[in-house]
């Protein structure tokens, strides 16, 4: 409706992770050209020429490898290695290998690949905190805190995050303080409002979150619903950057309710991941019945199972984030292939 068919130069397809039918976006070449081609943050975006970028996010159907591609290269002026993410040719085990030959200084991946990397490294035998990253970028998934900071030990460094969208482009830009994502105000214009009504909320007040796009000519969004929630702070940040922050607590369809009570995947995660007897993979198991929460987890390296452990972490989850909950020790979370999934929700009729 806002361009000519024949102007159109490139369709990126959605990850599907909502579980909903697969979102196409078209982008004509001058769409593609202004919305990503420069950050124009030096303070947020400091990557630069000398720079060696992994680029370990997925370039097939999805924008993501693609845009950041293009936003390191073209924007910033560094070196890209397109890595990509589990693909044909990219395996976790060929990534670090490259990685080895030509060692990156920043890294770009979603949290869970991130592990992904640091679990194949070590079965290999190669320490990643060995290599002069300097800095790393999780994108694609939100996490906790709690998780970035297990990510950034197993490789040394320090990761920021970043959020965006394959509809709305930039929306979020963490800066070294780490205290929320800075808006990038010049692409877009974000507004989080009420989910049932829709009245746009204050500063603080936790909601969905709303996106005009500022900087698309031919495939414009308007007040477009994420199904992402969370809320904006205006306050200045520490850091000196003025932008206004915005702070995610998941996924509508991630949402947790148990015993009537509503919990953001974010704040159990955070709890969950303090317990150090607890390893990186788990699933937040909501059943039919909404009772109480199955926390099926991995064990720590060389922690032993025992029922008296799954009670224990059941009753400190329990304490810190309020949530009635029992533990399932399994040996192992299956690895996700795609973007990883945190929250299950059990229906009727399943087994």
């Amino acid at each position: 409706l806002a361009c000519d068919r024949k102007n159109v130069a490139l369709i990126h397809v959605s990850t599907g992770t909502t579980g909903g039918k697969e979102i196409f976006l078209p982008w004509t070449w001058r769409d593609y050209f202004r919305s990503e081609l420069t950050p124009a943050m030096a303070k947020l975006v400091d990557e630069g020429p000398g720079d060696i970028v992994l680029n370990a996010l997925t370039y097939e159907m999805s924008s993501a490898g693609l845009a950041f591609h293009k936003v390191f290269i073209d924007g910033c002026g560094a070196t890209v290695i397109p890595a990509g993410k589990g693909g044909a040719y990219s395996s976790p085990e060929k990534t670090v290998r490259v990685m080895l030959d030509i060692p990156p200084t920043v890294v770009i991946t979603t949290p869970s690949y991130a592990v992904t990397l640091a679990e194949t490294a070590a079965k290999l035998g190669v320490d990643l905190s060995g290599l002069p990253v300097r800095k790393m970028w999780l994108t694609g998934e939100g996490c906790s805190y709690a998780f970035r900071r297990r990510v950034e030990a197993l490789w040394g460094t320090k990761a920021n995050f970043y959020y965006g969208s394959l509809e709305c482009g930039a929306l979020g830009i963490e800066c070294n303080a780490h205290t929320g994502y800075h808006i990038p105000m010049a692409h877009c214009y974000v507004e989080v409002v009420d989910t049932e009504t829709g009245e746009v909320l204050e500063p603080g007040e936790i909601g969905e979150i709303v996106v005009t796009n500022l900087v698309r000519r031919d495939t414009p969004l308007i007040r477009y619903r994420t199904q992402d929630v969370g809320y904006i702070d205006t306050e200045p940040c520490r850091c000196g950057i003025e932008l206004p922050r915005l702070f995610l607590r998941g996924r509508l369809v991630d949402q947790i309710e148990i015993d009537g009570v509503h919990y953001s995947p974010f704040y159990l995660e955070e709890y969950l991941m303090r317990m150090e007897e607890v390893g990186n993979w788990y699933h937040f198991v909501v059943p039919t019945d909404k009772k109480r929460l199955i926390v099926r987890a991995e064990l720590a390296e060389g922690v032993h199972p025992s029922p008296e452990l799954a009670d224990r972490l059941a009753s400190e989850l329990e304490f810190h984030a309020g949530v009635p909950c029992a533990f399932e020790i399994v040996d192992e979370i299956p690895r996700p292939a795609g973007k990883t999934v945190r929250v299950i929700h059990e229906r009727e009729g399943d087994l």
